[in-house]
């Protein structure tokens, strides 16, 4: 129904945002991954979207990538796998180690996600494992790899977690970390360093 939609972050949580498309304000459930990446308020973003229809709700799952919409996409189509699971599942791992741990059949990997056990592991590989091309995961890796962007994120991902590991809570810390300019030069430690400065 909706593709994508464009317009300024009005809002920014833990496991959503609030996107302001021509003066609506949409509600958009995202990978914390993915809130990682947006640098802040009235920042202009465009979000690959998918529309979860339920009896009680109508709930929009964002993207920032078609690449993580359409494996989203795969991911609820697996047998006990709904929206809000596949969205924790795409908040613990990135697309590209989902994709190498389900065609090197990694239960042990899958199953640390979220409300995942090993036998919901073991489903996710089954179903998806013939839906993946080896080469095609492999150019995805490359690219990313080679986006500045994906190694800021990574460094801002890094930096939460051991925020997270010293204590503070998982909002506080991703607030704090995203509240930090990160330059090519820094790392985990200058950011980690500049979050603390600013929590305290």
């Amino acid at each position: 129904m909706i593709a994508f939609l464009k317009g300024e972050v009005a809002g920014i949580h833990e496991d959503r945002i609030v996107l302001d498309v021509n003066n609506v304000g949409y509600n958009i459930f995202m990978p914390l991954s993915s809130v990682n990446m947006i640098q802040g308020l009235s920042e202009e973003i465009r979000v690959y979207t998918y529309l979860s229809v339920r009896e009680d709700a109508m709930l929009l799952y964002g993207f920032l990538t078609a690449d993580d919409l359409e494996f989203f996409k795969k991911l609820i189509q697996v047998n006990g796998i709904g929206p809000k699971v596949a969205l924790n599942v795409m908040s613990a791992m990135s697309t590209d180690d989902l994709r190498f741990a389900i065609l090197s059949s990694d239960v042990k990997t899958i199953s640390k996600c979220p409300g995942i056990g090993a036998k919901t592991a073991q489903r996710i590989i089954l179903d998806l494992k013939d839906k993946i091309d080896a080469q095609d995961a492999f150019e995805q890796k490359l690219q990313h790899v080679q986006g500045t962007e994906q190694d800021i994120t990574g460094i801002r991902q890094e930096a939460m977690e051991a925020l997270c590991a010293l204590g503070y809570s998982s909002t506080d810390a991703m607030r704090a970390c995203r509240n930090v300019q990160i330059t090519d030069e820094d790392d985990v430690e200058s950011v980690l360093k500049a979050a603390l400065k600013l929590m305290i």
